[in-house]
């Protein structure tokens, strides 16, 4: 299976129109969160339209800066996966949006324990993870300053289960792709900013990739 994997869109309405060309490359397109820049739902679909458009299954988490109404649509659309297991193709996908708790009061936190809890309830081996935010102590989750910003349920449960992938954003300078343990976890950085990743399932091969 080849994913195409992007988060952090924040808006980007050509970004996204540029990868729908490259769909039919691909097997599942997974979205991190962060659709929007602080706005609704409505925004949130006419976003994603083109990709919605290309015909391709699609899961996607809401993000932090996403608006209280973008899960709802995300569900009336049929592609979300926030606290939910998922399966395309024979493959599981969990997820969970929002981002961990912020000195900033964003729009969708959750605790560690609620992230862990809903992962560890909605897991089944093999499993792919679909999160916002990185799992802490990365490179992941490293933001400027220098502090580590991710999740640590996240990180308790992949450390736990060792899921063999794990998709997340948030941290936009925390692009890149690391190990913990068995586990590949991989933040594709903004699409904001052109970033996305491709994923080769079968073979675990994750190349970072920018919209040329």
């Amino acid at each position: 299976m080849r994913i195409l994997a992007i988060t952090d869109i924040h808006g980007s309405y050509q970004g996204v129109k540029a990868l729908a060309r490259q769909a039919d490359d691909f097997d599942l397109i997974l979205v991190a969160g962060d659709i929007t820049h602080f706005s609704n739902g409505k925004e949130a679909e006419k976003i994603l339209s083109p990709l919605l458009e290309a015909g391709k299954p699609i899961l996607a988490v809401m993000g932090n800066c996403d608006g209280r109404d973008v899960l709802e649509t995300l569900e009336r659309l049929g592609i979300s996966v926030h606290n939910k297991r998922v399966e395309i193709g024979g493959v599981g996908i969990v997820g969970f949006g929002g981002s961990n708790v912020t000195p900033f009061s964003t729009i969708w936190e959750f605790s560690d324990e609620e992230i862990y809890g809903s992962l560890r309830r909605n897991y089944r081996e093999g499993d792919v993870i679909l999160t916002h935010a990185p799992p802490y102590g990365t490179k992941l989750d490293k933001t400027f300053s220098g502090v580590h910003a991710g999740s640590r349920g996240l990180r308790k449960f992949i450390e736990e289960s060792q899921p063999p992938l794990c998709i997340c954003g948030h941290i936009h300078e925390g692009r890149g792709v690391e190990r913990i343990g068995k586990t590949i976890a991989v933040n594709p950085g903004p699409l904001s900013r052109g970033y996305y990743v491709v994923i080769d399932l079968e073979e675990l091969r994750v190349e970072l990739r920018k919209i040329s």
